[in-house]
């Protein structure tokens, strides 16, 4: 069983940037297709950003597209997701997951979660 755990979230102001980083362990990720998600309190986990396991496929949400970027390194079996231009409502705990359906995306195996916060 993969244990993910999520890092590099904090407080930050709008239009900085922050990249969170999500560490496997347990086996390896690079059989799995990953996803980052983010929910904020009263709301639904609403997805982010997935990429496949060899990382050629990459989606966004509307909502992030063009600000957000996700990668991985399989050698590292880390997922990661570079957060540009950062506006208050990407306010969230973000959390990373293992995919047991691409599209829509659903997660399988979850991490902790990491807090952002956007000061406007």
């Amino acid at each position: 069983q993969v244990q993910l755990v999520e890092s590099g979230g904090g407080l930050v102001q709008a239009g900085d940037s922050l990249r969170l980083s999500c560490a496997a362990s347990g086996r390896t990720i690079s059989s799995s297709d990953m996803g980052w998600f983010r929910q904020t309190p009263g709301k639904e986990r609403e997805f982010v950003a997935t990429i496949s396991r060899s990382g050629a496929t990459k989606n966004y949400a509307d909502s992030v597209e063009g600000r957000f970027t996700i990668s991985r390194d399989n050698t590292k079996n880390t997922v990661y997701l570079k957060m540009n231009s950062l506006k208050p409502e990407d306010t969230a705990v973000y959390y990373c997951a293992t995919l047991r359906q691409w599209y829509p995306p659903v997660g399988n195996s979850w991490g902790q979660g990491t807090q952002v916060t956007v000061s406007s």
